[in-house]
């Protein structure tokens, strides 16, 4: 079994390093292209349109508001080798990566982080950042991004300087070095349960169920999900509505909507949790 200290000593070297003297690029928010409030929602891999761009591909996922949240937008790009996402640039929403397949090197704060397949990458507030495909072969990620409203407020400083306490910094994290947890059903890898200066709940977790198995029925929660299907076939189910979902998948849950997942392949099936709260998540029942 890997040891996680790796991946705590690479997060703690990441918040202390010293700011950048050159000033990085800026991008304003823009509200949601699509104004329709998200629901519970299923978009299979082999669904996605690829879009052309000079650096390789690009997929559009989604860019809505939610229940609880002003705009929620994820994409996911394609770099052919030796290319950069955009020039180092830094914003007050928090954003994260998942690595897909390829080599990349990720920029934050002028410090460079090696990163592969398996790997979450978080951007804290206002940090510079960017990242460069540093293999031979095309690098393909997931780009997250959940707004609270505490976007609008956060100081307009490098989270990297304000090194406020009990919040997340950013963080380059191998997935694959953590702890395993067996479960009755296959296994569970705790990534992250966080607080950061735009997110009082961040929460990241792996779940493999193995061939046959089924979460519980009708799970739920008050936060904000995305799931990523990171291997495997699963059955989805939620609303009397079930789909097949193939690896790649993605599948965006609304709070308090109720799910169940079976794995429906002859093989593992593992999927990756990205679950936020906000001060307009519905209460925990009894909280």
């Amino acid at each position: 079994m890997k040891t996680l200290l790796p991946c705590l000593l690479l997060t703690a070297a990441v918040a202390s390093l010293a700011p950048l003297h050159a000033q990085p690029l800026a991008p304003a928010y823009a509200p949601p292209s699509n104004k329709t409030v998200l629901t519970t929602t299923f978009v299979d891999w082999d669904s996605l349109a690829v879009k052309k761009t000079k650096a390789g591909e690009s997929r559009a996922v989604f860019d809505n508001p939610t229940p609880t949240l002003e705009k929620f937008e994820v994409h996911i790009t394609t770099l052919n080798p030796g290319m950069i996402s955009h020039p180092v640039h830094q914003h007050p929403w928090e954003e994260m990566l998942l690595i897909k397949e390829g080599k990349v090197e990720v920029s934050i704060n002028g410090q460079k982080y090696p990163a592969g397949p398996g790997y979450l990458v978080f951007f804290a507030s206002h940090d510079p950042h960017n990242l460069k495909n540093v293999g031979d072969t095309p690098a393909t990620y997931y780009v997250i991004n959940f707004y609270t409203d505490l976007v609008h407020t956060v100081a307009d400083k490098p989270a990297s300087e304000q090194a406020v306490p009990g919040k997340l910094p950013s963080s380059v994290i191998d997935c694959n070095g953590l702890r395993v947890e067996p479960t009755k059903t296959g296994s569970r890898i705790v990534v992250l349960n966080a607080h950061t200066l735009t997110f009082p709940g961040l929460g990241n977790h792996l779940t493999t169920l193995n061939p046959g198995q089924s979460t519980a029925r009708d799970i739920n929660d008050t936060g904000d999900e995305l799931f990523i299907l990171r291997s495997g076939t699963l059955e989805a189910s939620a609303h009397n509505v079930s789909v097949r979902l193939t690896e790649g998948s993605l599948f965006y849950f609304a709070p308090n909507d109720r799910r169940t997942f079976k794995n429906i392949g002859t093989t593992p099936a593992t999927y990756q949790v990205f679950k936020v709260t906000s001060a307009n998540s519905p209460k925990e029942a009894g909280g």
